[in-house]
């Protein structure tokens, strides 16, 4: 028997976690299925950067380098990240992007490896694994002499031979929510004498990360996506404490610097992951970004990280059901595993034909989700909708999938409209 939308409502009125949602600003009629791309705004957010900007920045100046803990915050974000990705205090720093973090661990991981196996001279990652990691990857390969190899998610157990020096992974994967087993892929690599490098950018606020109980070498993550810190919000790194003094990382500035302050002509690289900092932060992101990240921790008191994992995979659960229980016909497919091990917080789906339009109408009904392409070995496109537990109820869900629904009956995609690309899809 599908789920009603009084059963939705009913879900909703016992949903311990329902009070998070007043943590944020949710325009009128919209359904918000995209917190994947980009969290939404925390109601402290503009107050808290408008402080920073004119009080702060305005009366404080430099000053408030000192007085308002600019200095130290990303030591004190990344100890708020780190409760949410299984690490310890004085583990992660917050600080640039992804992009830039996985070049400085992955080319710390490639110099360890470098040192204690010269020989091995490959780098394994997923096929469709998010394209900035690989092309990241391609740029250090191709400085460093070295080979890419690129597989699919079930021949990475085979790849892991004594010629591969390293394996980068998204932890869950940006295009179809599928999850590696952390702990068991990365014992593989290490069985292998292969480090671990992890995107946590899917991953961080959405699932539980455990990376010291999961043994990984490296990880970066995002803060804009399930961490809810605006657009552009700075991102995270992490090293293993066994790495993180080993190597300079590659951008050598003076905020990783052990006494930037001192300003020696020389670099001297600070203990741990100061190390991994570069420039000079940008202050007023940071702000925003630690804003995101309160309103995940206010989790911990109701469960933390279990129980947002717990209705996220109701509310995935429930879309699944929901959409091939009333929109069957539409040559839907899915391509999130159905298990929930292997899931995780979105739901994409297949369609041959107008994928990238039907989306498009959804968001004009204000359901909005984000298109990908199909890759060159799956020629299905993907409508990709994630599911945020701190601010997406169930009857959401129902009402998403009665849009979705009518979008298909009637044919309303076809419209010119909705068939004209943007450049943000």
């Amino acid at each position: 028997m599908t789920t009603t939308l009084q059963d939705c409502r009913a879900l909703d009125a016992q949903d311990p976690l329902r009070a998070l949602r007043d943590q944020f600003t949710l325009p009128e009629g919209v359904i918000y299925l995209d917190g994947n791309s980009l969290g939404v705004l925390p109601n402290t957010a503009a107050a808290r950067v408008a402080e920073a900007v004119t009080r702060e920045w305005g009366q404080g100046l430099i000053r408030s380098w000192n007085s308002a803990g600019w200095f130290d915050a990303p030591q004190r974000l990344g100890n708020k990240i780190a409760q949410l990705v299984g690490a310890a205090p004085g583990e992660v720093v917050a600080t640039d992007s992804t992009s830039v973090n996985l070049y400085k661990v992955l080319s710390a991981a490639l110099s360890i490896a470098g040192e204690e196996a010269p020989g091995r001279k490959v780098l394994v990652s997923e096929r469709s694994n998010f394209p900035t990691d690989l092309y990241i990857a391609q740029a250090l390969c191709r400085e460093r002499g070295l080979r890419l190899l690129l597989v699919e998610p079930e021949d990475i157990a085979e790849a892991l031979t004594d010629e591969v020096a390293v394996l980068m992974l998204t932890h869950v994967n940006y295009r179809t929510g599928a999850m590696h087993d952390m702990a068991a892929v990365t014992a593989a690599a290490h069985r292998a004498g292969i480090l671990a490098v992890w995107d946590l950018a899917h991953s961080a606020g959405a699932v539980p990360v455990e990376l010291h109980s999961a043994q990984a070498d490296f990880a970066v993550g995002c803060g804009y996506k399930y961490l809810n810190g605006g657009p552009g919000a700075p991102a995270f790194v992490w090293a293993h404490p066994r790495h993180a003094s080993r190597f300079w990382q590659p951008l050598a500035g003076w905020w990783g610097h052990a006494a930037p302050f001192e300003f020696t002509p020389d670099y001297r690289p600070a203990p741990g992951i100061t190390r991994f900092l570069c420039g000079t932060q940008p202050i007023l992101s940071m702000t925003a970004l630690e804003c995101g990240l309160d309103t995940v921790l206010a989790a911990q008191p109701l469960g933390g990280m279990a129980a947002l994992r717990a209705k996220s995979l109701a509310l995935t659960d429930l879309f699944i059901e929901l959409v091939e229980a009333r929109c069957a016909g539409h040559g839907l497919g899915l391509a999130t595993p159905r298990g929930h091990a292997q899931r995780g917080s979105q739901v994409c789906l297949t369609r041959s034909e107008g994928a990238y339009a039907i989306v498009q109408a959804l968001i004009a009904r204000g359901v909005i989700g984000d298109f990908r392409t199909g890759d060159g070995n799956q020629q299905l496109d993907i409508l990709r909708f994630g599911f945020t537990p701190l601010y997406i109820g169930f009857e959401e869900v129902w009402l998403a999938v009665e849009h979705l629904k009518q979008v298909l009956e009637t044919g309303e995609w076809q419209q010119t409209r909705f068939n004209q690309k943007q450049a943000v899809t």
